[in-house]
């Protein structure tokens, strides 16, 4: 009888218009600006539903970091089925006191037909002009005292532009 009645309590519980409301979050996040990647994007060599992207330089700047991006680093892009794509990047920073810290990422392309068509013709895309979605997670690892702080954080990346086989530029943005 009390497996009944507990079950009784759960069910008009859960029915409850105080449980059925919407889920409201319980913390808040907050975005620090961390830096800005500009990299050169090289040669494109597709591999099944993968396009490999070869990315033979660049630079990082922002308040606490400036650096040069090193070779070898790329991108194992992977074209999905809907016409979004899945990131799948690496690369070195050196920073400019000699430092090296590596990054990885993975992230999501969403970009819309005419941004599609653009870059298809060599045009500049950024995201002023389209509202799509060029979203990244990059973390970091360093064995540097100086920036050892940057391998306990993790950053969220938003493409500013993009010329396919030219160049892109993400601004980076520390979790809090």
């Amino acid at each position: 009888m009390a497996k009944v009645l507990a079950a009784c309590v759960l069910l008009v519980a859960l029915t409850s218009p105080a449980f059925a409301q919407d889920p409201k979050p319980t913390v808040e996040v907050r975005t620090e600006y961390l830096m800005t990647i500009e990299a050169q994007l090289g040669s494109r060599a597709p591999v099944g539903q993968r396009v490999v992207v070869h990315v033979p330089g660049g630079s990082v700047r922002g308040p606490n970091i400036k650096g040069e991006i090193m070779p070898p680093a790329g991108d194992w892009l992977i074209a999905m089925p809907d016409g979004s794509n899945r990131l799948d990047v690496r690369l070195t920073i050196k920073t400019d006191d000699g430092a090296f810290i590596f990054v990885e990422y993975g992230g999501i392309i969403a970009l819309s037909k005419d941004a599609q068509d653009r870059l298809a013709k060599g045009e500049v895309v950024s995201m002023s002009d389209d509202p799509g979605y060029f979203i990244t997670a990059p973390r970091f690892m360093t064995e540097s005292p100086k920036y050892a702080w940057l391998n306990r954080v993790q950053a969220v990346g938003k493409m500013v532009s993009l010329q396919r086989g030219v160049r892109i530029k993400y601004d980076l943005f520390v979790i809090r």
